[in-house]
């Protein structure tokens, strides 16, 4: 079989060569144009005759739609925003926390605690600087839990 599998190799880019004895449960394989990737297919039924191999499809997105990488991509490099609290009267100082901390992901009791504290002596605190589409979701539920937020674009990076 080493010898089969060696004298395989010698086959031209697109030629699909088997790897297994005769009536053995079958795996083709098919390397790429440049022999840099080895693609296995599994091939039930073969025998003496052959059989066919099915074209493998290949995932693409509906025009106008993005995928979840590009989308991501596109959150990184966009420019950032920042998300700011304003100071209320209406809100005790604990449920600013835990709204804090139920709303912005990886917030911590103590950076909520000095946000809270820092928007309730200066009227205004930074919560997250981040791309503008996380920016107006944050905002969008900071204000869903009554309190007062706005975005604004940042002069740095995130």
């Amino acid at each position: 079989m080493e010898a089969a599998l060696c004298s395989s190799l010698a086959l031209s880019p697109n030629q699909v060569f088997s790897a297994s004895n005769p009536g053995d449960k079958n795996f083709l394989f098919k390397y790429s144009k440049d022999r840099s990737i080895a693609m296995t297919v599994a091939a039930p039924g073969i025998g003496k005759g052959g059989g066919l191999l099915e074209r493998p499809t290949i995932e693409t997105t509906s025009p106008g739609r993005e995928s979840e990488f590009d989308l991501r991509k596109s959150r990184k490099t966009s420019p950032p925003y920042r998300v700011l609290l304003h100071n209320d009267n209406y809100n005790k100082r604990e449920y600013v926390v835990q709204v804090l901390m139920k709303v912005i992901p990886g917030m911590t009791l103590d950076i909520a605690v000095n946000i809270m504290q820092e928007a309730h002596h200066n009227g205004l605190a930074v919560v997250i600087i981040c791309a503008q589409v996380d920016a107006e979701d944050h905002c969008t539920q900071l204000r869903g839990n009554g309190l007062l937020s706005s975005i604004e674009p940042a002069d740095g990076g995130c």
